[in-house]
């Protein structure tokens, strides 16, 4: 549609996941309207996670070292893992400020739509870490969606031998929302995962 520079970043912008082509030419047209500065700033900041920053040769979150800041802890519950499918989910169960064990990193999802199977993950790496006496726990806390569920299902089969307790994140309905919403497995799940109150 455009052409020279302007045409190759709207191209680049809509490969990046959940931009489509319109909100591409909205961020491109920004871009050529910013301040020389506002676009070095983040040309930098482009540069510099390119050049710096890596996945944490334990665990598989990124980081800027060999190790994350989380398995560099020393106050970090060793015996509990919680494996998850992204970085973006690591920080997202830090913002609660609940869980005070280490993480693993799988990098993704179990999709055979997308070909992604097993061996694609850092399923090994995880079962490396699980050789040891230290890990009591396995938290599952992979996406409440098929690929998750398929994932956490052939991870608990997977762990079932090593006498380690696994157990799955609780899902069902959202503080704050309405039955009538719900889809019939979020409330399903809602039901299957009750607990007894007033006791």
């Amino acid at each position: 549609m455009y052409e020279g520079p302007i045409q190759a970043l709207i191209d680049e912008l809509g490969r990046l996941p959940g931009v489509g082509p319109k909100s591409a030419q909205r961020i491109a047209f920004h871009l050529m309207n910013a301040d020389r500065e506002e676009v070095d700033r983040l040309a930098d900041a482009l540069r510099e996670v390119a050049d710096k920053v890596r996945f944490c040769d334990l665990c598989f979150n990124v980081s800027e070292d060999t190790t994350c800041r989380i398995c560099r802890d020393p106050r970090r519950d060793q015996s509990t893992i919680c494996v998850v499918e992204e970085s973006k989910d690591v920080a997202a169960i830090e913002r609660t400020r609940e869980f005070r064990g280490l993480y693993h990193v799988l990098g993704g999802a179990i999709s055979p739509i997308d070909h992604v199977g097993p061996e694609d993950l850092h399923v090994a790496e995880l079962l490396r870490r699980l050789s040891g006496p230290v890990v009591t726990e396995v938290i599952l806390a992979t996406d409440p969606n098929v690929e998750g569920e398929a994932t956490a299902t052939y991870l608990t089969r997977l762990l079932a031998p090593t006498g380690i307790t696994v157990s799955r994140l609780a899902s069902g309905l959202p503080v704050g929302g309405d039955l009538e919403f719900a889809d019939e497995v979020t409330l399903g799940r809602a039901f299957a995962g009750r607990r007894q109150v007033g006791v």
